[in-house]
């Protein structure tokens, strides 16, 4: 478990290997990741948009920004906390991940919250990589 803590908004990353949808032999590897945003402030907030920086073994970077997250903007209450599961593939089987959300507050005020940098590691990757 990946974990980052930006204004009393933490934030738990859980990756994963989805083996079923990954196709090594055509250099396609597919991860997953369980995210958990948890409101340990006073005050509401809405998670607006996201920014990722998906980089495989290789070096390659993607930029992916976006709306929401799982097509849902949610608003969380103090002591709320939202869960959602989404993916990405790499052309390797390694790679890393990071990040951030922006969020709002019922006043208008703006303002990112960091989404921990976490690994993606398919099983046996690194055996393969010497």
């Amino acid at each position: 478990m990946y974990n980052a803590l930006t204004r009393s908004i933490a934030v738990s990353v859980e990756p994963f290997f989805v083996e079923d949808q990954s196709r090594p032999d055509e250099q396609r590897w597919v991860f997953g990741y369980r995210v958990r945003i948890a409101n340990h402030g006073s005050e509401p907030v809405q998670l607006l948009g996201r920014h990722w920086r998906i980089t495989d073994a290789r070096g390659r970077m993607i930029e992916v920004r976006g709306e929401g997250v799982v097509g849902e903007q949610p608003r969380l209450e103090p002591g709320e906390t939202f869960e959602y599961t989404s993916g990405t593939p790499l052309a390797t089987s390694t790679g890393m991940m990071l990040g951030s959300y922006q969020m709002v507050t019922d006043q208008g005020e703006a303002f990112e919250v960091s989404i921990p940098a976490f690994s993606l590691d398919a099983p046996g990757a690194l055996a393969t990589l010497h």
